[in-house]
């Protein structure tokens, strides 16, 4: 991806409109603030441990804050991958929520795929003619459009609330079901820490009297024998496996494979 295929412009830190023109951009994610997104035009593939979700244009979904997601973007019909994408902080919401009751206390940690609705979508496609202003955007206006959107959310969706509203940081749970669940996330290892309620040196200690081996060994082991797995009984091309499975680029995987298996995935395809 060169930088002349991507661009950003941002209306403030918290509201951006993103321009993707390559063939496909990819980012791991398990973001700090919940992130709604409305896709413009292209498609969005998310892919989490359990779930997989694709978004045309046209589309809402809303990103909860914390949850470990592939995401890749993909021009499509001819036209670039552009979103509206704004951040939803906990610094917001608390502010937000001082002032309102709480409707909802279900509990959900997914994606969230909204309907079309007119209100949302006037509401964020309101935002694109204020992108040409960038850092002159009034920081009061701002918080109007977000306090909008935060509103429309919760009229549209009566259980909003118990994922806005919850400001609960990760504490500290299982290691082993948490890591064979979540392999495949090219994160740092201060950020799977963190997923699991570990500093860095706690992670790293629980991880070895938990596996026997380092998160980096482990990780590429597993990544690789997930990544044989599509290659042969799912019948996927290494260009497809490797940004599913973890890996930075295909180089990396191609090579990381041969030296595991003793051959290429390009060689196990053809045999």
């Amino acid at each position: 991806m060169s930088n002349m295929d991507y661009k950003v412009n941002y209306i403030t830190p918290e509201i951006k409109l993103s321009c993707y023109e390559g063939k496909l951009f990819k980012t791991e994610a398990a973001f700090e603030d919940h992130l709604l997104v409305w896709l413009i035009s292209g498609e969005t593939k998310i892919i989490q441990a359990d779930e997989r979700f694709v978004f045309g244009a046209g589309r809402t979904f809303l990103i909860p804050r914390n949850q470990l997601a592939t995401i890749i973007n993909y021009p499509k019909d001819g036209m670039s991958h552009k979103a509206v994408a704004m951040h939803l902080s906990a610094k917001r919401l608390r502010e937000f929520y001082a002032d309102n009751s709480i409707k909802s206390k279900i509990k959900t940690e997914k994606i969230i795929s909204f309907e079309k609705h007119p209100l949302l979508e006037s509401c964020l496609a309101s935002l694109i003619p204020y992108f040409e202003m960038q850092n002159n955007f009034p920081e009061n206006i701002a918080s109007l459009k977000i306090n909008e959107a935060i509103n429309i959310l919760r009229t549209i969706d009566v259980n909003i609330d118990s994922v806005l509203n919850n400001f609960d940081e990760p504490g500290k749970i299982d290691l082993v079901a948490f890591m064979e669940k979540n392999f495949m996330f090219n994160m740092s290892l201060e950020k799977f820490g963190y997923l699991t309620g570990r500093s860095l040196t706690t992670f790293k200690r629980d991880f070895y009297k938990a596996f026997n081996s380092t998160p980096q060994r482990w990780l590429t082991k597993k990544r690789l024998e997930l990544a044989y797995y599509e290659l042969v009984e799912k019948n996927k091309k290494p260009v497809e496996v490797y940004y599913e499975t973890g890996f930075e680029n295909l180089s990396h995987f191609s090579f990381a494979f041969k030296k595991q298996f003793g051959y290429s995935p390009t060689h196990l395809i053809k045999s």
